[in-house]
């Protein structure tokens, strides 16, 4: 049944290129166009693609897998039902762009007119948002194995800034990007103690954050004095990172991200040996706004740390959920979850009582780590609870799982699991956020 599916699909489709697209489309006046729009992004030099698509000569040889790759919606990578929310980011091609690949590549891929072809796009080299303000990079390159495991491994940055500073763009480039798995970039205000025994540009690798919390409720009554060592002991603020399809941070027009004077930005860093034994000096590229923004934005989540996978259970069954202190909006949503995630949903309760699943993403992919941006963003008023539902296979039948046979818990490495359902919100920026970190924490103990 599934296969005929596919083949009602392909042959829909193809049948659809002939009513759609009249004349043979060539690649100067039709395709290049929309190789800018949709592909260059990551089809060119330094990106994360293995192929670039910035002229005919290089598109040309792919074209047959360029059909293949859209008519089954592998490219461009979009895992969001259509059905629930509408994103500004949607990378999905609109049917007349799609009959107009197929029609192009079946008609011979032809070249066309160079007279034709737009101008060409222009990148900052090395760099999606542009060149940046400041760069702050890894003073000491960490050494990646061949071959191997490599714990999480930190670094802390100083700013050095003098005064608050509003981050309206930023990215994360890693150098071994083949070895990297993902670099989460957090702010450590003044006056936080978490990692404080990690020297300043030396790579760290701390104790298990699980073992420091616990130690912590050991060591400390419960009550403030408590909660206190735990928040020394959690992340602080997310600023921005890097993951496959994992868009760099963009608030728009009067919206920013505060980095308060005094902060250290952390590097969190996930190296996957791949064979080949390398090195990394990650770095970060940030974009100052050039007047004080109206509304802060800020990343929370809802997360399951308790996950318990039973052996060869397809279709496992998780919940997390974080409730919002105050009014904010919604800027975007980003699931994250390992090589046995399966698919994830986000829904909001509102006080009211009424629900609306704000995005549903029924083919999760571990290899792309998408962000999901609004539209237009989303009024979640004081009380809204943001649920999310995950399912998980740990069964043969996927054939990313690493074994079967074996329970899984929440872990750091990609044969273990996790449940993130990350947010970004944006509130008044003159408006205190202790409530959403206070929250943050709470549901973190």
């Amino acid at each position: 049944m599934q296969l005929s599916l596919i083949a009602l699909t392909l042959s829909g489709s193809i049948a659809a290129t002939a009513g759609s697209v009249s004349s043979t489309p060539t690649y100067y006046k039709d395709i290049a166009p929309l190789m800018q729009n949709r592909c260059q992004e990551c089809h060119r030099s330094g990106e994360v693609a293995p192929m670039s698509f910035m002229s005919y000569d290089q598109v040309r040889p792919w074209a047959k897998a360029i059909k293949n790759a859209v008519l089954t919606k592998k490219m461009p990578p979009w895992f969001a039902d259509p059905h629930f929310g509408k994103f500004s980011n949607d990378r999905s091609l609109s049917q007349h762009e799609i009959d107009t690949l197929i029609a192009w590549i079946d008609g011979g891929a032809k070249e066309g007119d160079k007279k034709d072809a737009p101008q060409p796009r222009q990148f900052a080299e090395g760099w999606q948002i542009g060149q940046p303000d400041l760069v702050l990079q890894m003073p000491i390159a960490v050494d990646i194995p061949a071959t191997g495991v490599v714990d999480y491994t930190y670094v802390v940055i100083p700013t050095g800034f003098t005064e608050d500073k509003w981050v309206q763009f930023a990215e994360a480039r890693p150098d071994a990007r083949s070895a990297m798995h993902h670099v989460i970039a957090f702010l450590r205000p003044p006056g936080n103690h978490w990692l404080k025994d990690a020297k300043p540009g030396v790579p760290f690798i701390p104790e298990h954050w699980g073992g420091a919390r616990d130690q912590a409720k050991q060591d400390k009554p419960a009550g403030q004095a408590n909660k206190a060592s735990l928040e020394d002991q959690l992340p602080g603020e997310l600023l921005v990172g890097f993951a496959p399809g994992l868009p760099p941070t963009e608030c728009k027009p009067g919206e920013a991200k505060l980095v308060k004077a005094g902060s250290d930005i952390i590097l969190q860093l996930h190296y996957t040996p791949n064979g080949k034994a390398t090195t990394d000096r990650s770095r970060i590229g940030l974009i100052f706004a050039k007047e004080p923004p109206q509304r802060r934005v800020m990343t929370m989540n809802a997360m399951n740390v308790f996950l318990k996978i039973p052996p060869g259970d397809g279709n496992y069954e998780t919940h997390a959920h974080a409730t919002i202190p105050q009014d904010v909006t919604l800027v975007n949503m980003m699931p994250h979850m390992h090589l046995r995630g399966k698919d994830f949903l986000y829904t909001a309760v509102y006080p009211t009582g009424e629900k609306q699943v704000l995005l549903n993403v029924p083919h999760f992919d571990f290899n792309w780590q998408l962000a999901y941006v609004e539209d237009q963003e989303l009024l979640l008023p004081k009380g809204t609870r943001i649920e999310c539902v995950a399912h998980y296979d740990n069964s043969p039948n996927n054939p990313a799982n690493p074994d079967a046979t074996k329970e899984v818990r929440w872990g750091d490495q990609t044969w273990e699991e996790m449940m993130i359902g990350w947010f970004d919100v944006s509130f008044d920026a003159k408006t205190d956020p202790t409530q959403l970190r206070q929250h943050q924490r709470d549901r973190s103990e």
